[in-house]
């Protein structure tokens, strides 16, 4: 089997791009998931064509950047208005929000 039957082969279609929304709970129709599944056949045959390239002796790139950023000074730039935000809250305690749990 040559490389490109394996990859048709790996395709995705409608219905697995249906069936993988579906899972996500996300609604698509029949032409979003057609849409879809093209796209990201492409988006894979990039990837595909990248698996090609001799990386041999090529040292990973740490930062696109020659030398490092400068950092800023860690000053505080902003007051806090954090009794301002929490009085319009439904419940508060202690400077934290209070929500109904959740999880038993």
């Amino acid at each position: 089997m040559s490389t490109s039957d394996a990859q048709h082969s790996s395709d995705l279609d409608a219905q697995t791009v249906s069936q993988i929304a579906n899972l996500a709970r996300l609604s698509l129709n029949d032409t979003q998931s057609a849409e879809y599944a093209q796209s990201l056949n492409k988006i894979l045959g990039m990837m595909e064509s990248l698996k090609g390239i001799n990386t041999e002796g090529v040292e990973p790139l740490k930062s696109p950047f020659d030398h490092p950023q400068p950092l800023r000074k860690d000053e505080v730039s902003e007051t806090n208005h954090r009794e301002e935000y929490q009085a319009v809250a439904p419940a508060v305690q202690d400077g934290y929000y209070l929500v109904p749990r959740v999880i038993e």
